[in-house]
């Protein structure tokens, strides 16, 4: 028998199996060769194997996992081992916020540039976009140039519902994770997105403007599309994996040398550098990206975000 990992906690699993009983799972010998390294073994959205030889009918042990067609990880700074945060996603939700907590477009570069390694559709989600820090003319800059270089941004409103039925008509029939921030509105969105799910929300730190961690483990919801937002089709679905809220978000197996071939702005120009694909791009003759910033083909607000980004993986001095 095969199941869906809904959420776990300390290897204890929720499954949804074949047969439509949710059941309470283990680990069977307590290690998955397919996740061996991994802080976590499992992520939401895992198909797994099961061993439903049990006395009680709501539990089983998983033997082993399906290969997965994906997933999203991140370096987990803490316990300095990657943590699987999703699997087998269509879309990567990148949520933020022109404030309240403060934009970082750092975060979303980060994010952008893990997906791309991961092979996953990332889409930019900037929710509260009805206060007045959405028409500051530097964070306008920087969703626009995200657009250009080929990433879909959504200007939504979980408060006024501005951009929800363009969110819905996306994730219908799919299997998208939200990622952001604490604080971002990601279970809020959710809230809107299905009236039937009630999912806490918290409110932000005064002292910092950082929100309150109100998910505390990543969970896999099957949502009914809240009619309003489907222009009335009734029975319209979409599959939700709501993660927790993350403050510092690290890459987990890019290096600092390789970064850039993950910069989707980037990739038409390496290899083209004097020094070839040896080239750092912070000062040597005849480069190629260099070049390219000069010449307005790459944002310097990106070239510099990169740059950052690099230092800080070569240092192993990380700010927000």
């Amino acid at each position: 028998m095969q199941g869906l990992i809904l959420n776990g906690s300390k290897n204890i699993f929720e499954v949804e199996c074949d047969d439509d009983i949710i059941r309470s799972c283990s680990i069977k010998g307590k290690i998955l060769k397919a996740s061996e390294g991994y802080y976590n073994p499992l992520a939401p959205g895992d198909i797994v194997v099961l061993d439903d030889d049990s006395i009680e009918e709501e539990k089983a042990q998983i033997v082993d996992i399906v290969p997965r067609k994906n997933e999203f990880v991140r370096w987990n700074i803490k316990k300095r081992q990657p943590q699987l945060l999703a699997a087998n996603l269509d879309y990567l939700l990148i949520v933020t916020t022109p404030d309240n907590p403060p934009f970082r477009p750092r975060f979303i570069d980060r994010a952008l540039a893990q997906a791309e390694y991961q092979n996953i559709t990332p889409v930019i989600v900037c929710n509260k976009y009805d206060v007045a820090a959405s028409q500051d003319e530097a964070f306008q800059e920087r969703l626009s140039e995200w657009e250009r270089i080929g990433y879909r941004v959504l200007r939504i409103s979980a408060k006024t519902g501005e951009g929800m039925m363009e969110l819905a008509e996306l994730l219908e029939d799919k299997l998208s994770a939200l990622v952001g921030q604490s604080g971002v509105g990601k279970s809020s969105i959710v809230n809107v997105l299905d009236n039937t799910v009630v999912l806490k929300t918290g409110s932000l730190s005064q002292k910092y403007g950082r929100g309150t961690h109100t998910t505390t483990k990543g969970s896999l919801m099957h949502i009914n599309l809240n009619e309003s937002l489907t222009g009335g089709v009734q029975g319209s679905t979409a599959d939700i994996i709501d993660t927790p809220g993350v403050r510092r978000f690290l890459l987990h197996d890019i290096s600092a040398q390789n970064l850039a071939l993950y910069f989707r702005d980037f990739k038409p120009y390496l290899g083209k550098c004097e020094f070839g694909m040896s080239c750092s791009h912070k000062g040597e003759r005849g480069c190629a990206i260099q070049k390219a910033v000069e010449e307005g083909n790459i944002s310097p607000v990106r070239f510099e975000s990169w740059k950052l980004i690099s230092e800080e993986m070569e240092s192993g001095s990380f700010e927000d």
